[in-house]
């Protein structure tokens, strides 16, 4: 490829015109409030929150997963559902517009999960907000998030999860969700402290006790 095409090319990519795209799939959503709904699923590459416990370290690294145009994508995704989920990776490292634009052209519900590291790009029906130690949510997702989902390793996550508690808007539902390798050990504490602590419900990774994607 010649530089001025490479050139183009990360012109598009830096638009949103162009993704890394990892994956895509169509499932259930397994987390939160719409566990157990049906949903089209795309995986973008990249992100640099580095949480040691990530389940999909290899989306870490954007330059190995091919950019794909959002049209295409969105194209796609329009054949297999109407509600589609943005994940990653860390989606909002990239421009998210171009994307949600042409999934909401094509009558598409939008989702998205992220650690809110980054400013918020795109038009979301639903924000799932899953806050990291390493990198903090800013407070442009914060204040939008329709969901806040914290990942419960160990108990001083269930500080942080209060301190973001606090952060979000007042019709954020709240979530509490063992770490996949320790939830045999946490589910306990974690259904003690839903329990005295009612404002917050448990979140489990049901897709991983079905054997789905």
């Amino acid at each position: 490829m010649t530089k001025q095409a490479l050139d183009s090319l990360q012109a598009q990519i830096d638009l949103g015109e162009m993704l890394p795209l990892m994956e895509e799939f169509y499932t259930l959503q397994g987390e939160g409030f719409h566990k157990g709904t049906a949903a089209y699923f795309i995986r973008v590459g990249g992100c640099d929150v580095g949480c040691h416990w990530c389940d999909v370290k290899e989306s870490w690294d954007a330059a190995i997963h091919p950019p794909t145009s959002a049209d295409v994508i969105a194209q796609n995704a329009a054949k297999y559902s109407d509600t589609i989920v943005v994940t990653g990776g860390e989606p909002l490292m990239w421009d998210m517009n171009p994307l949600t634009h042409k999934l909401k052209s094509l009558g598409l519900t939008t989702h998205i999960e992220t650690s809110g590291a980054y400013e918020l790009s795109g038009d979301w029906d639903w924000i799932c907000l899953s806050p990291k130690k390493l990198m903090l949510p800013k407070t442009s997702v914060l204040e939008k998030a329709n969901e806040l989902k914290v990942i419960i390793f160990n108990k001083s996550d269930f500080d942080f999860a209060e301190k973001h508690a606090e952060q979000v808007g007042e019709d954020c539902i709240l979530y509490l969700q063992p770490e996949w390798s320790v939830r045999d050990k946490i589910v306990p504490l974690i259904v003690d402290y839903v329990m005295k602590n009612p404002k917050w419900k448990v979140s489990l990774q049901t897709h991983k006790y079905l054997n789905i994607p």
